[in-house]
């Protein structure tokens, strides 16, 4: 008897946060968490995560080294709704406050391999003067109840937002059974390499 052949497929991510650029502020966090799909199911790992605070380094490039470990392991029975990191960058205001730096989301890499991904972070912007005065002044910046919100596009297109600060993450990925379910990523390290050229007189 033929054994059955797998119903679910595997996707093992490890990696990290590994630095920011915020020019204009200092002493900062971070916090990830995952969005995914109905069919998606963690099996191991963390879903969600708090770094150190740190400051930047005394060097030209005045990056934020976090070095914040990620570790999950999700499992599937189709790609739809492929797992989102959603970042959240913390930092205090000049009264002390914590408020948000930074918003931003990346789907984590389909192919399996080493992979390294600079999102682009933003915040929400108050909509007049008059509310953007007094959030500064109460040291209650606009935010998100749920950062979750970032990786979601439900309500977006009203909502005011300012480009700030960059954020680098590295990804190691595993993936498990996809090609046995009938889902073909590659390996990454032939995307981009031009293949053979073919035969002279045979059209391209």
């Amino acid at each position: 008897m033929a054994a059955a052949g797998p119903s679910v497929f595997l996707l093992m991510v490890n990696g990290q946060v590994e630095s920011a650029q915020f020019p204009e502020y200092d002493d900062l966090y971070c916090k990830y968490c995952f969005v995914y799909g109905q069919d998606w199911a963690p099996t191991a790992g963390l879903e969600e995560g708090i770094s150190q605070i740190t400051s930047k380094s005394r060097d030209v490039r005045q990056a934020l080294v976090w070095n914040f470990p990620i570790d999950v392991t999700f499992k599937s029975t189709n790609p739809y709704g492929w797992p989102q990191i959603v970042l959240s960058v913390y930092g205090p205001d000049v009264f002390g406050n914590d408020v948000v730096r930074g918003y931003g989301a990346v789907h984590l890499p389909f192919s399996p391999g080493r992979h390294k991904r600079t999102i682009p972070m933003f915040v929400p912007e108050s909509t007049s003067k008059l509310q953007k005065f007094t959030s500064w002044f109460m040291g209650r910046r606009p935010e998100y109840t749920d950062p979750k919100v970032v990786a979601q596009g439900e309500g977006r297109e009203v909502t005011r937002v300012r480009s700030q600060g960059f954020v680098t993450l590295l990804f190691n990925v595993v993936t498990k059974d996809m090609r046995k379910l009938g889902y073909d990523t590659g390996p990454s390290d032939t995307q981009g390499v031009p293949g053979p050229s073919p035969p002279p007189g045979l059209p391209l």
